[in-house]
């Protein structure tokens, strides 16, 4: 299963609720930058899913294919994984477009025995410009926030050592947002520089601390009956690594690629759940349509090495976990619909899967696949409609 961080497919019926009316990640990229080149991908359906510059829809895909709603209130990374694997929020996770309040900074302060700056919402390439001097200056870590649920802490990777900001994180994790304030996640956004242009620079040792999934998951369904899943980049960390073996973080999209590529080539059995989070972290959230059709035309040139990994009755799923458009104002996430691809190796034939009610049809194939009865009963399962197109 491929995660392809943030790539929405269009705007949701709700998307008004959200501020995000017009969204739709894959048609508005390819149309700002003139179109994409994904062969590969389009031969599986994705161009029939929504109109993408580049990529026609085709009447013989050798996949079958179709969209994701969201059945779930939000618009994040936690709360679209957490719904592939059939747990859904019927409550968004709380936000803070004015900052955190002061209850919850006290206690940061007080727990994580350090003060702070910031504390409002801002990009985090935005931030570290904005009060990066100060904090190298006073050695206090950065606290912001976004429109999604988050808590993020920056710092200087010569400042405070990765090991104390992964500490902090973690404080704030168990004792600061906590009851109302249990925030999807806290994240550590280390940093260096600055350059000699003056610049901070972001480094690639970004770790998620997510809140515990507040039930059973399809993930734990499969540990019950031994199969293993295999992580890679932050999956372990969305699920708090409840039914999760392994998780090796990934530097950039094409590194995330080759661990797939490795877990996949293993003889070793088992679920392999990949998500590549450039889309959002680097181009989504940076409104750079141009960087994100890059990335999205070289996971296009790959996807011939993951079927090719693959074996005779393997299955993939291709997807997203929300929408992040780098083409509209806001740089946040934006509520769409996400792609579904699917295909069973030796099955070189596809169908309209049409548009699923929830994002967990997926994690509901999954069992379905490893022939675990009961289910998790959140989802239908399309598995049939692959393996007989």
């Amino acid at each position: 299963m491929l995660v392809l961080d943030s790539v929405g497919a269009g705007e949701l019926p709700d998307a008004g609720d959200y501020g995000d009316e017009g969204s739709n990640t894959l048609g508005n990229t390819a149309r700002v930058v003139g179109g994409l080149s994904m062969p590969n991908l389009g031969a599986m359906g994705l161009g029939n899913i929504t109109d993408i510059l580049g990529v026609p829809s085709t009447e013989t895909p050798v996949a079958s294919w179709g969209r994701n709603a969201e059945a779930s209130a939000g618009k994040d990374t936690t709360t679209g994984h957490w719904e592939m694997m059939g747990l859904h929020l019927t409550s968004a996770f709380p936000t803070y477009p004015d900052g955190f309040p002061a209850e919850v900074m006290d206690t940061f302060e007080r727990e994580a025995q350090v003060g702070w700056l910031g504390n409002y919402p801002a990009s985090g390439t935005v931030i570290i410009q904005e009060l990066g001097d100060e904090h190298v200056r006073t050695g206090k870590p950065i606290v912001y926030t976004s429109a999604d649920s988050v808590f993020q802490i920056a710092a200087h990777e010569e400042v405070i050592p990765i090991e104390r900001l992964y500490e902090l994180c973690s404080i704030a994790r168990d004792r600061v947002c906590v009851g109302e304030h249990a925030v999807g996640r806290i994240i550590a956004r280390p940093f260096i520089g600055p350059d000699a242009e003056g610049v901070y620079t972001r480094t690639h040792r970004r770790r998620d601390f997510a809140l515990a999934p507040s039930e059973p998951t399809v993930l734990d369904r499969l540990a019950e009956v031994g199969v293993t899943t295999y992580g890679i980049g932050k999956i372990g960390e969305i699920f708090a690594w409840k039914g999760v073996c392994e998780s090796p973080h990934s530097e950039n999209n094409m590194h995330g690629f080759d661990n797939l590529l490795s877990r996949v080539r293993s003889d070793i059995p088992g679920f392999v759940f990949a998500n590549l989070v450039d889309f959002d972290m680097i181009w989504g959230h940076r409104n750079d349509p141009e960087g994100y059709a890059r990335g999205l035309e070289e996971v296009d040139a790959r996807m011939p090495e993951l079927l090719d990994a693959m074996i005779e009755g393997d299955l993939l799923v291709i997807t997203a976990d929300h929408g992040c458009d780098p083409t509209m104002p806001s740089t946040d996430h934006s509520r769409e619909y996400t792609p579904l691809i699917a295909k069973i190796k030796g099955v070189d034939a596809g169908v309209s899967l049409g548009t699923r009610a929830t994002f967990s049809d997926i994690g509901e194939t999954v069992l379905d696949f490893y022939g675990i009865p009961g289910r998790c009963g959140r989802g239908t399962s399309f598995l049939a409609e692959v393996q007989h197109p």
